[in-house]
């Protein structure tokens, strides 16, 4: 559109000169006149440039702010994902006392059965890989803080190469299987979710796991099993953050 715009500017910028050429033969005064009409003309093909120039900037400038606005959304997105999963798998602060409430009973029973002394030493070795592992596992969490998704996955699965039975390894399976998942690469995702489930069953992260497997199926056009393996999770951990969402889920997707 404007192609043709300048196209006609041109076009009346040629066939003033023509009649420029044909008028030369006028008097003085009427030469001024003609002189005055190009002079109005010329204007107004200015202004008409002027106003293309200004409607390119305005279309430029809708177009960077949609571009801004679907890199802003995609962001909000992975933000979303990674703040759900890590609402899903923190261990609660009740877990923790438990686990400590836990740790410390064998201690107040080592003067009255003799066989639960000799776990302090291995407890002890444990804590000590695990300081070791919480460095290694954090740097990798870090990176997917900082949406590296790529390095991320790196480290993750160098981590379980290292620490395939460590305190953090379940954490790592399922953080690896997230890695894949906010970048869309679905196949990948389920085949590491599902690992989580065959080798960390007991783990706290399986609800979790099971719930983006059961978006995967959805997502990749199996919504029979989808919701055959969200209503697993929510019979399987009733009450649950997980299960809260594949209700929603369920619900809202009509399955």
């Amino acid at each position: 559109m404007m192609t043709r715009k300048l196209a006609t500017a041109c076009a009346a910028l040629m066939l003033s000169g023509s009649v420029w050429a044909a008028e030369s033969t006028l008097r003085p005064e009427q030469r001024i006149e003609v002189l005055e009409r190009q002079v109005q003309a010329l204007s107004g093909l200015l202004l008409r440039m002027d106003a293309l120039q200004r409607e390119v900037q305005q279309l430029r400038g809708e177009l960077e702010l949609q571009t801004n606005a679907l890199e802003a959304l995609k962001q909000r997105q992975r933000d979303l994902y990674l703040d759900i999963d890590e609402r899903l798998t923190q261990p609660s602060s009740a877990e923790q006392d438990s686990a400590s409430v836990d740790s410390e009973a064998p201690a107040t029973q080592t003067t009255v059965v003799p066989e639960p002394s000799a776990s302090p030493a291995p407890v002890a070795i444990a804590t000590s890989a695990s300081a070791n592992e919480e460095r290694a596992y954090q740097k990798a969490f870090e990176l997917l803080s900082q949406r590296r998704y790529e390095e991320s996955a790196k480290l993750f699965r160098e981590f379980l190469v290292q620490y395939p039975a460590g305190v953090y390894a379940d954490n790592a399976q399922y953080w690896l299987g997230e890695t894949s998942y906010v970048t869309r690469d679905f196949s990948s995702a389920l085949i590491e979710f599902k690992r989580l489930l065959e080798h960390y069953p007991e783990s706290p992260k399986v609800s979790g796991a099971l719930l983006k497997i059961g978006y995967i199926e959805y997502d990749t056009q199996d919504p029979a099993r989808a919701k055959e393996t969200l209503t697993s999770l929510i019979e399987r951990f009733p009450g649950s953050s997980a299960a809260r969402l594949a209700e929603e889920f369920i619900r809202k997707k009509k399955l």
